[in-house]
């Protein structure tokens, strides 16, 4: 085999392009591998809070059935106290959607002005290709 002051150049830089390509490929493996394990933390962490989700909506359901039995010893009628703790969450429900719809429409308003804004530059590229010089 020749030593390496006897290479030519071309095989020099073949080596040269055969371990940058080398590189990439480690890099793009790390990377893989790096968001595999970003991916299972990430689906961890998401199981733990749809399981506290979940726990949170039961909690919640057990609490308002104990508001409804509190309510039933001080009213005559335990439909009475239901109706009371429902309508009371009806109202605290219609609050939140409402909060949640004006968030919503306030958030699409950027993207209606992005649209616009891409309309125009088409017209703006149309025009220019189509005017006289």
């Amino acid at each position: 085999m020749a030593s390496n002051a006897e290479r030519p150049v071309t095989q020099v830089i073949q080596d040269i392009a055969g371990n940058l390509q080398e590189i990439v490929r480690s890099e793009l493996r790390l990377a893989r591998a790096e968001i595999k394990h970003e991916a299972g933390a990430a689906a961890k962490a998401a199981i733990a809070v749809v399981c506290g989700a979940l726990l949170a909506i039961y909690a919640l359901g057990f609490l308002l059935l104990a508001a409804v039995y509190g309510l039933a010893l001080l009213l005559a009628s335990w439909w009475i106290a239901a109706l009371i703790v429902g309508a009371g969450l009806s109202v605290f429900a219609l609050i939140a959607l409402g909060i949640g719809g004006a968030r919503l429409r306030a958030a699409r308003r950027p993207a209606e002005r992005t649209v616009r804004t891409v309309r125009t530059v088409r017209e703006n590229i149309t025009w220019d290709k189509h005017r006289k010089i």
